[in-house]
């Protein structure tokens, strides 16, 4: 049974507190974020097309429909995935455009899966890495193999296209569907195979490595785990997925499990920046407290998962507090990641570089974490597409609804069309300058009486909420968590939120003792950064000398240098700007002594 009317959103629950709004009631029209998706539409899809075609993984689809693998296969066990990746950022894209059915995105789109279809086996099976002769056996790998891994990225494309084209004949849904796929098709099959395998984990079925079972997060079942552990991706994606079962079989004691690994992790295991992932042999989260700043992998797919599982604990739970960690999460590693012209990238965010970088070879290939600045493809380059993905579809985490209103979460320039489950319309504008500007203007476009939410980040104390409705006018305090504001609106009537944005200094707690007697400058949701470039020396010699000052949108800090005894007001560039005007070297975490 085909659901038609879900929203156009990645993560569309049949529970929960909170009802995602998708692209199809959601839109961005500017601003940070919609720069961003501009560059993603219009440069960043067709470097990552390109380069899928030279570097040869989508060419694997034409070797495997040839019958001509395993000669001439290129790319790591898990290169299906990204062309996996490449069309779901193409499924959300189109809808964010509303392109054509006869536009150049759905015919890239079309050409795309007619190759990959080519490729699927008679009964389903579709990797280019294994099953026929002189490859691997089919499922004989499942440590390194990664076949899950590329089915579960396939089924995520599928279920983008379905719920954006519902009535597209291209072909997708029916590949993933013979392959298997999830709650999209209402099915309860595949929900119970889902629960199968999280059930599974944990229970040491995979073979002892190096790292130990740590690393497949097989060491102890997701229900008795306390946090986060092992690889970084592989365990926001487990937790994504735990996440969806639990919500979907009504498992309250599986939810509760989540959310408090959840808890723990961000307080012990998430660096400021919101990455995760301290270790670099083995991409993987360290112990608790361990979070060196020089040797932070952070990787930008762990950021991308740990915005998914928090997405869907929001969904659940309605706790502003996961709203906070994807705003910080996206604004300081997704939004690092990409160059200004959408075609390099940062694989790993380093929060201290020591060493100023070479410029990557723009026709080359990088080592993942070698690159000291944004490179434009890497040897294992899961990092592109899935930053394209969650660009396109970002729409879909700006807002929700509830039975008695809408909530906002992330603050962007964007429109909010939608209805109520008893039919009363809801939309309304918002207009802000965030995260430069603190002021979040939401007018209501047509006349309703509904409860409108905004959130109000953590760090925001100070903030308020005025609100102009039926010829009156009040300012009030909203204190940290959210704001409801409850009334029969008109269309006209505006409600304003105003968040303080002044920089202030953060202390790690002492347990981490990597940045012990340092601070980290914050401006809204913003981490900053000081760059030798602004400094004028090596940030080694960095010493913070006074408070941080806030002029024209800019920070600048007193600071040190402990080599000559200067002081200087230097400039702090957000973080997700560092390195943008060629090698430095660079620290998030200043020492005040």
């Amino acid at each position: 049974m085909f659901d038609t009317t879900a929203p156009a959103a990645p993560v569309v629950p049949t529970r929960g507190r909170l009802r995602p709004l998708g692209l199809d009631a959601v839109r961005i029209t500017g601003g940070f974020w919609g720069d961003r998706q501009v560059v993603n539409g219009n440069a960043t899809l067709d470097h990552i097309e390109s380069r899928l075609e030279s570097e040869g993984w989508l060419p694997n689809f034409d070797l495997a429909a040839a019958g001509t693998l395993p000669e001439g296969r290129r790319g790591r066990e898990f290169a299906d995935s990204e062309i996996y990746k490449y069309l779901e950022a193409l499924a959300w894209e189109i809808r964010r455009t509303d392109a054509a059915a006869g536009s150049s995105l759905e015919q890239r789109f079309r050409d795309v899966v007619s190759r990959v279809a080519a490729a699927q086996e008679p009964d389903g099976y579709l990797n280019t890495m294994f099953g026929r002769p002189g490859q691997g056996e089919r499922w004989s790998d499942l440590e390194w193999g990664h076949e899950l891994y590329c089915l579960g990225h396939l089924f995520q494309a599928a279920v983008a296209r379905h719920r954006t084209r519902p009535d597209a004949d291209d072909g997708l849904v029916a590949v993933a569907r013979r392959a298997e796929l999830g709650r999209a098709l209402g099915e309860q099959r595949y929900i119970d195979l889902a629960a199968l395998f999280v059930e599974r984990h944990g229970r040491g079925s995979l073979g002892e490595i190096e790292w130990g079972q740590e690393y497949f997060q097989d060491d102890v079942p997701v229900r008795a785990a306390e946090a986060l552990r092992g690889h970084a991706v592989r365990a926001n994606y487990l937790a994504s997925g735990a996440t969806d079962v639990a919500i979907e079989l009504a498992d309250d004691g599986l939810l509760e499990a989540l959310r408090g690994q959840w808890d723990r992790t961000l307080e012990r295991r998430t660096y400021v920046t919101g990455g995760q992932g301290s270790h670099h042999q083995d991409e993987a989260f360290g112990a608790d407290w361990e979070l060196p700043s020089d040797r932070a992998y952070s990787e930008t797919c762990a950021g991308v998962g740990s915005v998914m599982f928090s997405w869907r604990l929001l969904l659940a739970t309605g706790d502003t507090r996961h709203a906070d960690l994807i705003e910080r999460t996206l604004f300081n590693v997704v939004a690092t990641s990409p160059a200004p012209d959408g075609r390099a990238f940062y694989y790993a965010n380093t929060l201290h570089q020591r060493v100023p970088g070479a410029p990557a070879d723009p026709e080359g290939t990088s080592k993942r974490a070698s690159s000291s600045l944004r490179a434009p493809w890497f040897e294992v380059s899961c990092c592109p597409p899935n930053v394209a993905r969650t660009f396109a579809s970002l729409a879909a985490y700006v807002a929700t609804a509830d039975d008695e209103g809408v909530q906002l979460h992330q603050y962007a320039p964007s429109t909010v069309r939608t209805t109520l489950p008893d039919g009363r319309r809801v939309d309304f504008d918002v207009v802000t300058g965030y995260p430069v500007d603190g002021r979040v203007r939401v007018t209501i476009a047509a006349d309703a009486e509904f409860t409108l939410t905004l959130r109000v980040p953590a760090w925001a104390e100070g903030a308020t909420v005025r609100v102009d409705a039926g010829g009156e006018s009040g300012r009030y305090p909203a204190a940290p968590g959210a704001v409801a504001v409850r009334r029969a609106f008109r269309a006209g009537d505006v409600v304003e939120l105003t968040l303080p944005l002044v920089a202030r200094a953060t202390s790690a707690d002492p347990r981490v003792d990597a940045v012990r007697g340092s601070v980290v400058i914050e401006r809204g949701p913003e981490v900053l950064a000081l760059e030798s470039l602004d400094f004028g020396a090596d940030v080694v010699d960095a010493v913070v000398a006074g408070e941080p000052v806030v002029s024209g949108g800019q920070v600048r800090l007193p600071v040190r240098n402990r080599a000559s005894g200067e002081v200087a007001d230097a400039l702090l560039v957000p973080y997700h700007d560092w390195a943008q005007r060629g090698p430095s070297t660079m620290r998030v975490w200043i020492p005040t002594t």
